[in-house]
């Protein structure tokens, strides 16, 4: 029970996939969460199912493009849980928001839209949590769901790269602000994830899977226990760091 006692704030896609299996983990691990996403049925229905395997969870509706509902995620947060320790952001992609083009393609308002999705919500979460630490006298951890195209080339994918590269150059920045204050941030940077590259099972399908080292896709699951760790007090003395679970992708270069 690595979270036992963790008030946490699930942002994003906390209804399915890798945000669904971040909730169950902390919820398994002994936190009291807050899920968010942006269909009210999905988080209610994750928050049920939290509270099923016994834990306290609430859920809550919000787009995280909007500022009012980033503020109102982490108000809600503090209201429900009575305060905040644990911070996690999950949503994020390019191909479900903007087709894969080449960067001489890409319009401005598509970048612009990869970057509201991956980066300035972030931002935005990041800085009314930090604040909600500090009144609370400090202590505090931050967890980014990122990916390996922030340290890789990312064909066809200029904008999301850039965007979870900015996800570890703002991890280190709250780490050199805010580390006396007992405030951790880090990242969770994952490659093909099977539920959210592909409709396959992790080991089988999947067009990128003969490049992958171990030779499946990775599970939603994976990428959790990795969030689990970093917001635990187990990383106590990790912050501003990056945490790849890819299955080694990234030691051989970019997806072909």
């Amino acid at each position: 029970m690595r979270l036992t006692g963790k008030r946490a704030l699930v942002i994003g896609g906390g209804g399915a996939g890798i945000g669904r299996a971040v909730g169950n983990a902390f919820g398994d691990e002994g936190a009291a969460i807050v899920v968010v996403d942006i269909d009210p049925g999905r988080a209610e229905e994750a928050a049920a199912e939290l509270r099923q395997r016994g834990a306290t969870a609430f859920p809550f509706a919000a787009d995280v493009r909007s500022l009012h509902d980033v503020e109102a995620m982490i108000a809600a947060a503090v209201e429900h849980l009575g305060g905040l320790d644990v911070l996690v952001t999950v949503v994020g992609g390019q191909v479900a928001f903007v087709p894969a083009v080449k960067l001489h393609e890409m319009t401005d308002d598509d970048w612009d839209t990869i970057y509201e999705v991956n980066l300035r919500y972030v931002m935005r979460a990041v800085r009314a949590a930090v604040r909600v630490f500090l009144d609370q006298g400090g202590g505090g951890s931050i967890v980014s769901v990122g990916s390996v195209t922030g340290i890789m080339a990312a064909p066809e994918q200029a904008a999301y790269g850039v965007m979870k590269a900015g996800l570890l150059s703002l991890a280190r920045t709250v780490s050199a602000e805010y580390a006396r204050d007992g405030i951790r941030m880090n990242v969770a940077a994952g490659g093909a994830i099977a539920t959210a590259v592909a409709n396959t099972a992790p080991d089988t399908g999947g067009e990128w899977v003969d490049e992958i080292p171990v030779g499946r896709l990775g599970r939603s699951e994976e990428i959790a226990e990795a969030v689990v760790y970093l917001a635990s007090d187990a990383s106590a003395y990790v912050t501003g760091q990056q945490l790849v679970v890819d299955g080694g992708v990234s030691t051989r270069g970019p997806f072909s």
